[in-house]
């Protein structure tokens, strides 16, 4: 990628999902949404529908997208909604929910996500659980589906990554930190680098008619923060003395938030578009990652040679 190639609309960064897909209309296909049930996820459904998509809701509970569901049930036009429950730092879950899937699917939203567990925790396979379920389970998802976004014939696969990916790069020798001291932080971030190399390395789909990039939805207050204690949200200044949670003046609302996911999944303007990273409705520049930088892709999350070597490791921990 270089600066005169990148790809640019005509959305600002506050624009919302409904705002991106206005006009687009998805009757016919199919989407399936991780961790669709709360936050970006249940706005990125909520637009997906509401552009006439079906969509399914992959979640651990199914039953909290009752709500969400039953409340886009009423609109004339919408897609139908559904949940299916998908684990994805259990590899068994993922092959009996790619199992279930019958017919072509158009649209793959890989939103679900942990961060910063503070304490090192490892998935029945042995993987460190934010990169186990930020990005080998939607690699093992991805893969497993992969027959049904060919029979689409035109099918995206939106990656959600996040800013934090800049300072840490992948470590592939030792992911999954066995060798080295565990960082909430470092875990969490190389999961997200990973998640841009999984955009990366999906190119080899294109000729097939699959696109796929990796986006950053920016600061928006939802669940992904559970695992957070009150010093450190207030170290982030989204806290008061009186435990009341707010965001800053430049974090986004859900809806903005899920803006990118939706620009990504379901928009004419980045049809045939693949390998990118977006963030504020625009493709990033790359930047060195080492230098602080406040927004772009960092030239370690898009190299070519990292992404190939990530999917070869990925493949055999999923063909173990």
């Amino acid at each position: 990628m270089n600066a005169s190639s990148r790809i640019t609309t005509p959305f600002a960064p506050g624009a919302t999902a409904l705002e991106v897909i206005d006009g687009v209309d998805l009757a016919g296909r199919r989407a399936v949404v991780t961790g669709g049930t709360s936050g970006i996820g249940a706005e990125t459904v909520r637009a997906l529908a509401l552009a006439g998509a079906e969509v399914i809701v992959a979640t651990r509970r199914p039953e909290t997208a009752g709500l969400l569901a039953s409340e886009l049930s009423r609109v004339p036009g919408a897609g139908p909604v559904r949940a299916q429950a998908l684990e994805l730092s259990d590899l068994s879950s993922v092959r009996n929910f790619a199992e279930g899937w019958q017919g072509p699917l158009d649209i793959l939203v890989a939103n679900a996500g942990i961060m910063a567990l503070p304490q090192r925790v490892t998935s029945a396979e042995g993987w460190e659980m934010q990169l186990a379920t930020n990005y080998l389970g939607h690699f093992a998802l991805a893969t497993a589906l992969l027959p049904s976004m060919q029979a689409s014939g035109s099918a995206r696969m939106v990656i959600v990554s996040s800013g934090a990916h800049r300072a840490f790069p992948l470590d592939l020798a030792d992911p999954q930190f066995e060798q080295r001291p565990y960082d909430p932080w470092a875990a969490y971030g190389q999961s997200k680098s990973a998640d841009v190399l999984l955009a990366v390395g999906a190119r080899r789909w294109w000729s097939e008619g699959i696109t796929a990039n990796a986006v950053n939805p920016g600061y928006v207050l939802t669940n992904l923060q559970r695992h957070l204690d009150d010093d450190t949200m207030r170290s982030f200044g989204v806290m008061d003395d009186d435990g009341k949670v707010k965001p800053l003046p430049y974090y986004k609302t859900p809806p903005q938030g899920a803006a990118g996911s939706v620009l990504l999944a379901a928009s004419p303007l980045v049809a045939g578009v693949t390998g990118r990273y977006f963030e504020d409705n625009q493709e990033a520049a790359v930047v060195s990652g080492d230098k602080g930088e406040a927004s772009g892709v960092a030239a370690h999350a898009v190299d070519p040679t990292v992404a190939d070597r990530l999917w070869d490791y990925a493949t055999d921990a999923i063909s173990r």
